[in-house]
């Protein structure tokens, strides 16, 4: 039987594996392992040609069943320029820190930096006029704010020694 359908097996995977996405001897090894699994069973297809084109056909709607689900991998996933779950996660967790640490910052402090790192990128003389102060005090006042900053992060944003 194997001799009698192989070239019609041959010629119906090299017909639908194009359309399907694949390779014609991978359509042509599922139709094998279906027949197997049928014999097994002890339950021959009684017009075999005829088993064989259905055969194909239902291992093309498997095959386009399974391409729908595969999804392409966007990157490489040992792709190390991009952060992962991890460094996002620590990442996530220094900026929680350090949003608490600016909220307890004495004074108009909380205020200053917030308008510092705001994401509209406002000048000196606009955040001078947001917090109702002069634009000759915005320095000093950002030194003292960072350096209580500091203090309060201590050992999490100390310089770490440079090795030479």
């Amino acid at each position: 039987m194997v001799a009698e359908l192989r070239p019609l097996l041959a010629a119906e995977a090299a017909a639908e594996a194009a359309a399907a996405g694949g390779e014609a001897r991978d359509l042509e090894q599922g139709v094998w392992l279906r027949l197997l699994e049928r014999l097994e069973r002890a339950d021959p297809p009684h017009d075999p040609a005829r088993w064989l084109r259905q055969a194909v056909r239902a291992e093309v709607r498997a095959l386009r069943r399974a391409a729908r689900r595969e999804h392409a991998l966007c990157r490489d996933p040992a792709d190390e320029t991009r952060p992962g779950p991890e460094q996002l996660a620590l990442a996530s967790a220094r900026r929680r820190t350090l949003q608490d640490a600016v909220r307890r910052l004495p004074g108009r402090c909380p205020r200053l930096l917030a308008a510092l790192f705001s994401p509209h990128d406002l000048t000196y003389r606009e955040i001078a006029r947001e917090l109702g102060m002069s634009q000759g005090s915005l320095g000093p006042e950002r030194s003292r704010c960072l350096g209580c900053l500091r203090r309060l992060l201590g050992p999490e944003v100390a310089p770490r020694p440079r090795r030479g």
